[in-house]
């Protein structure tokens, strides 16, 4: 059987990764759903012509990791494409954020997206690919989001890096590097730390369903990065020629208006 293993897919990003799969010429037989809650995993089951099998796991658990794991040796699937979306992030001052939000951050944006992705590559075969969801704040570091920032940075190096292991077998990895996103859960559940107060406004906020159409495509043509969107594609080029220091100033400017 050949699936679609998508983490974070009952909201934002990974729901709509799994609505647009559905559409393609080369749909999987079966998508299996991951996320933490489970009535909308059964919501999205609905909105799909694909079959989806609901996966409610929380992968900062232990448990969730192990189950997923025995799952995957039970049936034996081929998994065609694995998107690691699951994620969150937190905007404020570091004294705004909590020690449980810092930790669940680095545990779900680095650790869960490590342990799925090796979980994953034992029953995927030449031709599958890998979708890690990172992020712009991935290319540079960002007060009043530094862990989350941090946490994405890990995710890119470690997709770019795995990119070139999985070569000779024909794996391709794609970094996905989106800038804010209006339509997602993300921006509101991020400011609830910082009170709205640490990043007034999101200018030029790009759509869901723009960001993952451009990483399917970027995907199918083994890119190593996607970033989907003006604002993300220049925001990559400045950091590879600006100073940390000057970048850091500019978002400093940026975050106020």
């Amino acid at each position: 059987m050949k699936i679609a293993l998508i983490t974070g897919a009952s909201s934002g990003l990974g729901m709509e990764f799994a609505l647009q799969i559905c559409r393609t010429k080369d749909k999987p037989e079966e998508i299996w759903a991951v996320a933490r809650r489970q009535e909308r995993l059964l919501e999205l089951r609905r909105s799909c012509s694909v079959p989806v099998r609901v996966l409610p796991l929380d992968l900062t658990e232990e448990g969730s990791i192990r189950e997923l794991k025995s799952l995957l040796e039970r049936e034996k699937p081929e998994i065609q494409i694995l998107i690691c979306a699951a994620g969150f992030g937190k905007i404020g001052k570091y004294s705004e954020i909590s020690l449980e939000d810092a930790g669940r951050m680095i545990d779900l944006n680095c650790r869960a997206a490590v342990e799925v992705t090796l979980l994953a590559l034992p029953w995927m075969k030449r031709g599958g690919r890998i979708l890690e969801i990172c992020s712009t704040s991935a290319f540079q570091p960002f007060p009043y989001l530094n862990v989350y920032a941090a946490s994405k940075a890990f995710l890119y190096r470690f997709s770019r890096a795995l990119r070139v292991e999985l070569f000779d077998r024909g794996i391709r990895v794609t970094a996905v590097c989106p800038y804010w996103i209006k339509d997602t859960e993300f921006i509101p559940k991020a400011k609830d730390a910082g009170g709205g107060r640490a990043v007034r406004h999101f200018p030029l906020a790009s759509r869901r369903k723009s960001v993952v159409k451009h990483a399917l495509l970027d995907s199918r043509l083994g890119l190593p990065v996607s970033t989907p969107g003006p604002v993300c594609f220049l925001h990559r080029i400045a950091a590879k020629f600006l100073p940390g220091e000057l970048m850091m100033g500019i978002w400093s400017l940026i975050r106020r208006i």
